[in-house]
């Protein structure tokens, strides 16, 4: 048989290599043409007695990148379309649809010849699965393992849950199962995942040598007698540790994931039965999670959103591609470090410039810093940290920016500051230099009446810290031209982050967004809620730290300064509320800043902070919690941030729903099981939504009124996928 994504040599020793090379693909991923040769080739070689085992490697640098959840998307769609006419029918077919990969996989185990898998740097999702269906797995150093299906609101459904916790400790598995981690080679190998690690060139060799010194073709659960090496659900062992194991899920994910959920089902039900019914069992609550909006959301923004934004679904079409080889950084801060950072590690030369250069010099030790530590880690080399260090040069003199493409102003957010160094820059730049400010809140528009060349100037916004948050904010001023857009995105494809594109507003979208969140953990003080309370009604309605928390990480005396800049610009029209006296009291009066100084509305002494006890003498004694309703507050607290989204959409400010959810998640950690702001909406329905904003704004004031938007849009019941899909990859020019 002819295979398009594999190919299979015998050798003289009866020993077959199959080599996973998918065409016009940068990566293997599982889709159904993959499934379906796989299981082919399981029967050719089970089915020929001539191989007595096989070799599973790929023809590319890494394994696999997993499934591709495009194919769910389709199994779904199909569901939901059967589901009217036919429930009992839709439900077969995707119960069926969604454990072909898992029959597949079974088959391999059980077919009665040995297969060990060879697997080279990258093996996530389906590709892990794969490996653990194997009889052994050598891997090579480079090896990074996961299982990540539980962060787009599924879990591992070909086996991964059931094999994992046969082969490995409890505790370690259930966190590498729940947590989505990554394992590097000696983790893996330490939790028996995995049984030699040898050099890439080595790999399909030493998974010869293993086959001719014989591997048990059955696997030990398949045998008589077999235990479970953590020993039975219901023992003394078992009654320790799956309470505990429960009790750590509900205070992980405070139970807003049915991917976490039921994997957690799956694992205890099939624990207790043999392993092909086990596997039934993992496959139905599998596509019972499907079915949940929760995993179509995160399937839709994590996965298939992200795809296409990190394809550049919004550059224009008629410009040509862009090599940035020289960015210019002005101001070396800890943003500004990170940028350079992250750009030196692209390949990108880099001019780090500063007031003296003792700051610019401080600005490069950051990434001496970063790479020390992954030196420490074993993930990075002296070798690889000197040539990093040496794209970096650190300087006063703005005459080193004449060769760069792109210079980016990460100074302080003052207008006179930027405006200078605005000046000073485009001084020396070449004629198609592009500007960029990485303001957080000010208008690109009004920071462009710095600059000579308004159309070559942009706003690309970073996220705090540079290299470890993946999204980046490109803003457009009214002059921005299609050029400009397109070098920022190719820059940021250059740096692998995930750019969303708005047009320009005061704080644009994510910050905007950001500060009302803040702002309804204030107002809550204001209102009574105790702290404790507000912090946990944050996290528990998903949100990754509490509205008071994260006023400290963004800066309390940054806030202050943007409610001050805010007041300036709009005089007579601004309205003062309580979140302006209580920020006036704990950063003017009190100077308390946030983590930056250790003190804000917490006490910080090195990683440990507790909630300041002084917080009633700024806001008065806080009520009793009986007196609030928890389930209240996790919805004020989205609610605000989904109604605002809504509003800058309305706005134009947001023209894509795509970048809205991706933006929302990556930007400020919206409640990721939602699928992002615009989702929540979708997923409650508008009526529903504009209901409860109604409701709010009467018990909580006016800040909760609906949109013109969302009240046209609840009267015929429309979703915002369904009135606003998705835009060609072209810049809607109309829009902005």
């Amino acid at each position: 048989m002819n295979y398009k994504n594999f190919a299979i040599e015998t050798d003289t020793d009866g020993l077959a290599l199959i080599t996973w090379d998918m065409p016009e693909k940068s990566m293997n991923v599982i889709d159904l043409s993959v499934m379906d040769e796989l299981d082919a080739l399981i029967d050719e070689v089970a089915g020929n007695d001539a191989i007595k085992g096989a070799v599973i490697a790929s023809g590319k640098a890494a394994f696999s990148g997993g499934a591709d959840l495009t194919m769910l998307e389709g199994l779904l769609k199909d569901f939901h379309i059967k589901r009217g006419s036919d429930p009992e029918a839709a439900a077969k077919a995707l119960f069926e649809g969604s454990r072909k990969l898992s029959l597949a996989y079974r088959k391999l185990e059980t077919c009665g010849k040995p297969f060990v898998a060879a697997v080279a740097g990258t093996c996530m999702g389906g590709g892990t699965e794969l490996a653990l269906a194997c009889h052994a797995r050598v891997v090579d150093e480079g090896l990074k393992m996961g299982l990540p299906e539980v962060k787009v609101g599924l879990f591992p459904g070909a086996g991964g849950t059931q094999r994992v916790m046969r082969m490995t400790d409890g505790q370690q598995g259930m966190q590498f199962l729940l947590q989505g981690r990554t394992l590097r080679a000696p983790q893996a190998q330490k939790m028996k995942l995995v049984d030699e690690v040898t050099g890439t060139r080595k790999l399909v060799a030493a998974a010869k040598k293993m086959l001719k010194a014989g591997i048990d073709p059955v696997k030990e659960w398949d045998k008589k007698g077999y235990k479970l090496p953590n020993g039975k659900i219901y023992s003394p062992a078992g009654f320790q540790f799956w309470p505990a194991a429960n009790a750590i899920y509900r205070r992980e994910t405070h139970d807003n994931y049915p991917g976490a959920r039921y994997l957690l089902h799956s694992v205890v039900e099939g624990l207790q039965l043999p392993m092909d019914l086990a596997l039934q069992v993992e496959s139905r609550y599998f596509a019972k999670v499907l079915q949940t909006p929760e995993a179509a959301n995160m399937i839709r923004s994590l996965f298939v959103s992200m795809q296409e934004l990190n394809k550049l679904a919004r550059r224009p079409l008629d410009q040509r591609p862009n090599k940035i080889k020289k960015v210019g950084i002005l101001g070396a801060g800890f943003m500004g470090a990170g940028i350079a950072y992250v750009s030196a590690q692209a390949g990108i030369d880099i001019v780090l410039i500063d007031r003296d250069q003792e700051a610019a010099d401080k600005g490069e030790a950051h990434t001496e810093e970063l790479m020390n530590k992954a030196i420490k880690r074993g993930r990075a080399s002296e070798d690889q940290k000197e040539k990093l260090l040496a794209k970096i040069v650190a300087t006063t003199d703005y005459d080193a920016l004449a060769d760069c493409d792109l210079v980016i102003e990460a100074v302080f957010e003052d207008r006179d500051i930027k405006k200078t160094v605005t000046e000073k820059a485009e001084a020396v730049m070449k004629s198609r230099a592009i500007f960029a400010s990485n303001t957080s809140t000010l208008p690109i528009t009004s920071l462009a009446q710095a600059s000579k060349r308004p159309k070559n100037f942009i706003g690309i916004h970073f996220f705090s810290p540079v290299d470890k948050m993946m999204l980046v904010e490109v803003i457009l001023g009214k002059r921005t031209s299609d050029r400009a857009l397109a070098l920022a995105l190719d820059y940021i494809k250059a740096i692998k982050k995930t750019p969303i594109v708005v047009n320009d507003s005061r704080g644009f979208y994510t910050s905007r967004v950001v500060m009302t969140y803040i702002r309804e953990g204030l107002m809550m003080l204001a209102d009574g809620v105790p702290a404790a309370m507000i912090e946990n009604a944050g996290k528990m309605a998903g949100m990754p730290v509490g509205p008071l928390s994260l006023g400290d990480e963004v800066a309390l005396d940054l806030a202050w300064k943007i409610v001050s800049a805010t007041r300036k610009d709009l005089g007579v029209k601004y309205v003062e509320g309580p979140l302006d006296n209580i920020l006036e009291e704990m950063v003017v009066k009190r100077e308390r800043f946030g983590r930056k100084n250790a003190k804000g509305f917490y006490d910080y002494k090195g990683k440990e902070k507790s909630l300041w006890p002084g917080i009633p003498e700024v806001t008065g004694q806080p009520k009793s919690a009986e007196s609030f309703n928890i389930e209240e507050l996790k919805q004020r607290l989205l609610v605000m941030q989904a109604l605002e989204t809504a509003r800058i959409f309305e706005e134009k400010c947001l023209t894509d729903v795509r970048e809205a959810d991706v933006g929302s998640i990556l930007g400020f950690g919206f409640a990721p099981y939602s699928g992002g702001t615009l989702s929540y909406i979708d997923m409650m329905g508008t009526p529903a939504f504009v209901e409860l904003c109604k409701k709010f704004t009467r018990k909580w004031g006016p800040r909760f009124k609906p949109n013109k938007l969302l009240r046209d849009m609840a009267k015929d019941n429309q979703s915002f996928y369904g009135r606003f899909p998705p835009k060609t990859p072209q810049l809607d020019k109309d829009a902005a």
